[in-house]
């Protein structure tokens, strides 16, 4: 039975439930109460947030953990202390795991590991195809009854249409939805950077935009004819957006998730070759940048994602070319997004926390996000006012590969608490 939490003094801000007050809340044997027992009362843990928010645990749609087969990287315990570190209490890992997680028997091992290290709350997918090589569906009916929530190729993206959508149809079919990288392969070729002004001037590979819009837009036409959910990871074109926009405004059943790293740089900062700006969608244009900021105020894009990706320190430390894709991004995520939205007076802070709570929990149905009474106790409390500067030595990740890095931020998460316990206060993993 988990302990009795009392958190005092805060503000309590609950987007789902249009919640935005001072006072205090309850956890009692791992759930959301209106008030506790007086017995509970005399006995519970006290958190006192006076001058913080009080607010559900964040959710992230998308993230690496490396489990099984890249351990190195990152483990089911390091990445869920980074989660717990930046406010997240619940995480969907991808299926791009070595081996990948295209049979039950590999979720299965994948939810044994959650049972033996995470600190949060981690949801599986599985692979759309045997192996994510685009060629064969993988037994998606048995993934669900294995316990998976959706269905992705990861990093990769189905290129076989004809198989897509047979892909998106089975998923319909089983009630689950379909979260897919969407990157036209002989448009992107061997890019390593944004096509434009940048690529040229540096000698560097370009992936065009454009590579990402036709993917967009085949996964649209595939949501309006089948009906299946199709949710569109890390948004980066200006021109996707516009498709996303229309096809919203006409009812297609599409979601989409902007990352804090191509919300706050653009291409202009690839020009040191520094390899923590290397990322699949690449960083794009000035003007790609800000269409996010936008989609985000106006809905075109549903949430926030960190993509956390993992790589070790000597696997980023070679050339531009040759360096892989991928930052981490949990533990900075929270500030990114404070920045980009709530300091900027772009959204209000019970908008921008929505788009890290409530909202991706929605998009997956997860029944998380929220602090109703009876909900899951996972809750953070925040400074969204405090500034700190990550370093390499500061993370709770396996690895470090941030491009964060030195660069101020302004929001920090204080205390996490998943199912009614505590597991991150002022800094540090507790026991």
């Amino acid at each position: 039975m988990s302990e009795t939490i009392w958190i005092k003094n805060g503000r309590i801000i609950d987007p789902k439930n249009d919640r935005d007050e001072s006072g205090d809340l309850f956890i009692a044997d791992g759930k959301i109460v209106d008030r506790p027992s007086k017995d509970s009362l005399d006995k519970a843990t006290l958190i006192d947030a006076k001058g913080l928010i009080v607010c559900p645990g964040l959710v992230d749609l998308h993230v690496h953990f490396r489990v099984p087969g890249q351990t190195h990287k990152e483990t089911m315990l390091t990445g869920t202390q980074a989660a717990a570190a930046g406010g997240f209490t619940s995480v969907v890992c991808m299926p791009n795991t070595n081996p990948p997680a295209d049979t039950a028997g590999t979720i299965q091992f994948i939810k044994d590991a959650v049972g033996r290290e995470a600190l949060v709350n981690v949801f599986p997918t599985g692979c759309i195809t045997v192996g994510s090589d685009g060629e064969r569906l993988a037994p998606t009916g048995s993934l669900r009854d294995a316990g998976i929530v959706a269905i992705s190729d990861g990093g990769r993206c189905v290129q076989n249409n004809g198989l897509m959508r047979r892909a998106v149809e089975y998923a319909h079919m089983f009630g689950i939805p379909v979260i897919d990288h969407c990157q036209d392969y002989s448009l992107s070729a061997d890019g390593v950077m944004n096509e434009g002004f940048m690529s040229t001037k540096l000698g560097l590979r370009g992936s065009p935009t454009e590579a990402e819009d036709i993917m967009v837009s085949r996964n649209v036409i595939l949501s309006a004819k089948t009906g299946a959910r199709i949710h569109l990871q890390h948004i980066t074109s200006k021109n996707a957006i516009d498709i996303i926009r229309r096809a919203k405004s006409r009812g297609v059943n599409i979601t989409a998730e902007a990352t804090p790293h191509h919300m706050s740089f653009s291409d202009t900062e690839v020009g040191g070759f520094d390899t923590s700006f290397k990322m699949n969608p690449p960083l794009r244009s000035k003007a790609d940048r800000i269409a996010i900021l936008e989609a985000l105020v106006d809905g075109s894009i549903d949430c926030i994602a960190t993509g956390h990706a993992p790589h070790t320190d000597y696997e980023k430390d070679m050339e531009f070319d040759n360096a892989p894709f991928g930052v981490i991004g949990l533990e900075t995520a929270l500030g990114t997004a404070l920045d980009q939205l709530y300091h900027s007076k772009r959204l209000s802070l019970s908008d921008t926390l929505s788009l890290l709570t409530n909202r991706p929990s929605e998009i997956l149905q997860l029944n998380k996000g929220d602090l109703s009474p009876g909900a899951d106790g996972d809750v953070v409390v925040l400074d969204p006012d405090r500034e700190w500067t990550p370093n390499s030595d500061s993370f709770h990740s396996k690895s470090t590969n941030s491009p964060w890095i030195g660069r101020t931020l302004k929001g920090k998460a204080v205390t996490t608490i998943v199912s009614g316990k505590l597991i991150f206060e002022n800094g540090e993993i507790l026991p």
